[in-house]
């Protein structure tokens, strides 16, 4: 079978925020697909690790599943807490920080 998710069980209900653990003092990814245009991955960081500033080719949505994070994008900081979202468009400088230990799902896109 030629599946584009991998990482995950398929056709079963999944619990997103029970896939990555959390980790003392690190930042642990989970890749659940990969194309050349789009890549979703779970991610969870422990208070006060982060992602540095950086930018993508493809516009990045971060979906906090549990906890809160500080999301940098230009020059504008957002709290974004569990069940809210954010976009940081492609080509735009964006950082990541937890505010406490949180889990997000990030879901790029690209042009």
């Amino acid at each position: 079978m030629n599946t584009l998710m991998k990482n995950v069980e398929f056709s079963k209900v999944l619990n997103l925020k029970e896939l990555v653990s959390y980790q003392e003092g690190q930042v642990i990814s989970r890749t659940l697909a990969q194309t050349p245009n789009a890549n979703i991955t779970l991610f969870s960081l422990d208070r006060n690790e982060g992602i540095s500033k950086h930018i993508t080719a493809g516009d990045a949505m971060v979906q906090i599943l549990d906890g809160t994070a500080e999301i940098t994008i230009d020059n504008n900081t957002f709290t974004v807490k569990a069940g809210e979202s954010i976009i940081m468009p492609s080509n735009i400088p964006h950082s990541l920080q937890a505010c406490e230990r949180f889990k997000m799902l990030l879901t790029v896109i690209k042009h």
